[in-house]
């Protein structure tokens, strides 16, 4: 991922690190964070939330006033050490750390906003093999429009399975990833390429 925002392969808005347009554009980002919003604020007692996958925090900066703790994850170190200084809330902690092999901060609730779809399934069912410490996973995911062969397999790195005609279905095989409650937030056409962008959030067992 250090090599994707080097070279800028998800583009360019004069920072050092950018996210891509699904970071950034107002179509994308402001519904997200509207359902996000709605979701944190529906809780008496606010909620500890790991973000998996924080990128360059452009869209967790308008979620951590919604929580008690707001854990924001990435595996880019340069990236890490950029937010640490940009972004600074007493409620707000920002880790180096691999997803898939390292052990994750202990909270109620994970987001994972178009991170596992860059991923193989080997590398998918590892981080799934700890989301049940949760008691909710919010996942938006880059998803052909219409019936699609789930879960093809990619090699990590910046694509997806779009350009395979597929896209992750957690609940699906090979994955097979049990819930208690399943509810769509949010469903949003992709304005830049083919396919929608989907959040849904899982109540976990």
């Amino acid at each position: 991922m250090e090599q994707v925002y080097e070279m800028k392969l998800w583009g360019d808005n004069d920072s050092d690190f950018y996210s891509g347009v699904g970071s950034h554009h107002p179509g994308y980002v402001d519904p997200y964070i509207e359902v996000l919003t709605s979701f944190f604020r529906s809780f008496e007692e606010p909620l500890v939330v790991c973000d998996l996958g924080c990128g360059d925090f452009n869209v967790g900066k308008e979620l951590v006033q919604h929580t008690r703790k707001y854990i924001a994850i990435d595996i880019v170190a340069e990236l890490i050490k950029r937010n640490k200084e940009t972004f600074k809330e007493e409620n707000l902690e920002f880790h180096c750390m691999d997803i898939a092999s390292d052990d994750l901060p202990s909270g109620d609730c994970a987001i994972l906003r178009q991170v596992l779809q860059h991923l193989s399934n080997a590398e998918v069912q590892r981080i799934i093999n700890k989301l049940t410490d949760f008691k909710y996973v919010i996942l938006t995911e880059h998803v052909p429009e219409g019936a699609f062969m789930p879960n093809k397999d990619i090699i990590s790195g910046q694509g997806i399975r779009l350009k395979k005609q597929s896209g992750l279905d957690l609940l699906a095989p090979p994955f097979d990833l049990k819930v208690k409650e399943e509810k769509q937030l949010l469903s949003v056409p992709s304005q830049h390429s083919k396919g929608i962008i989907i959040t849904t959030l899982y109540k976990m067992f």
